[in-house]
């Protein structure tokens, strides 16, 4: 089975079937991610202050919206909660790495 050709996982019938989905889906993960990151740039670029980098209350909303997506697809909010943790505090030591290189 190609990597480009997945089916849904309703569908699959065997390993090689559910691997080539999970690599399909950990590829757009990281495309995304990258596209994230890039707006962590343009949030340094933009920013007038290295202060305004880390903002407790962007932050708590951006994991609040998170758990809440994931409560309605039906993934375990804590476990969305706790990456979306890692992801913000990876991405605000990003974006302030970022803003020291302007």
């Amino acid at each position: 089975m190609s990597d480009d050709v997945f089916i849904a996982p309703e569908q699959c019938q065997t390993m090689a079937e559910v691997r080539v989905g999970v690599d399909a889906v950990d590829r757009e993960l990281i495309m995304l991610l990258a596209r994230r990151f890039a707006y962590m740039r343009a949030a340094a670029r933009i920013k007038p202050d290295r202060a305004m980098v880390r903002d407790e209350l962007r932050k708590a909303e951006v994991i609040a919206n998170a758990r809440a997506e994931a409560v309605r697809l039906g993934v375990p909010d804590a476990l969305v909660g706790e990456l979306w943790e890692q992801l913000v505090e990876a991405s605000i030591d990003y974006e302030m790495d970022a803003f020291d290189r302007r």
